[in-house]
């Protein structure tokens, strides 16, 4: 396919997507009430009057309410525009390359929702902890969109940082990254994965941080079994072809 065509098809895949999202948005629209609710209970569980959202201008609500929307809408729409995105690339795969990437998609839906569980379920620990901080007789009035730009970017944050050794297999599997390459980087990984849990974990105590950290380092470590495993069935396969060759070579000799 010339490379016109290429951009025509990939061009078609992102309206088809987008299309997806805003149709899902709709109902987004009418799921913001009970997602709100549901976003808001870690404020009820510290005190229901005192914390509380604040909407600083006449129209803060409904600009939330919309951009809300097209979060839960871009949620729902995901099994759509994951498609669109393997529609795009799967002429150009072996049946094989194809299951792999079913297989991994498939794998990184799960990682990426026990990610999201993870910070759902610290979440209103923090909220908790960081609130106690309050004078006994202030208010916590909370800025909403801050409040929940707090929250789903936690949330995403949490998702994306248990994808990583996904990647890091996807990487190997298209042979550009090893197994040994990525043992002797073990070290940067700790650092990494430290790093990014005391920025992404906002609670002050240092255990959550600890074992987010180390559920991290766990998923990596598995990322290099994983890769090792499949480099030595490249190795096995690759072994059994020159013997193959070699005998028919003998044969023909």
């Amino acid at each position: 396919m010339p490379i016109r065509e290429h951009f025509q098809e990939l061009r078609k895949r992102l309206l088809l997507s987008i299309a997806g999202i805003c149709l899902a948005a709709i109902a987004g629209w009418y799921l913001y009430d009970p997602v709100l609710v549901w976003i808001q209970a870690p404020l009820k569980e510290i005190d229901a009057e005192s914390a509380r959202l604040n909407f600083q201008t006449i129209g803060a609500a409904f600009d939330l309410k919309l951009r809300m929307s097209f979060w839960i809408g871009t949620i729902l729409a995901s099994p759509w525009w994951v498609y669109q995105m393997f529609a795009f690339i799967s002429p150009g795969l072996r049946k094989k390359e194809r299951r792999n990437l079913l297989a991994f998609g498939f794998i990184g839906v799960i990682l990426f929702a026990a990610g999201a569980a993870s910070a759902i379920l610290m979440i209103p620990r923090a909220v908790e902890i960081l609130a106690s901080f309050t004078p006994p007789e202030a208010l916590t009035l909370l800025r909403a969109d801050s409040y929940i730009s707090f929250y789903t970017r936690l949330v995403l944050a949490f998702g994306l940082s248990f994808l990583i050794p996904e990647i890091l297999v996807v990487l190997n599997f298209l042979g550009l990254l090893s197994s040994r390459n990525m043992l002797k980087a073990w070290r940067w990984a700790v650092v990494i994965a430290f790093t990014f849990a005391a920025i992404a974990n906002p609670l002050p105590s240092p255990w959550p941080m600890t074992i987010q950290a180390a559920v991290l380092i766990v998923l990596y470590l598995l990322a290099i079994g994983i890769s090792a495993l499949h480099e030595r069935s490249i190795a096995k396969r690759s072994a059994t072809n020159q013997t193959i060759e070699r005998t028919r070579s003998h044969g023909t000799s």
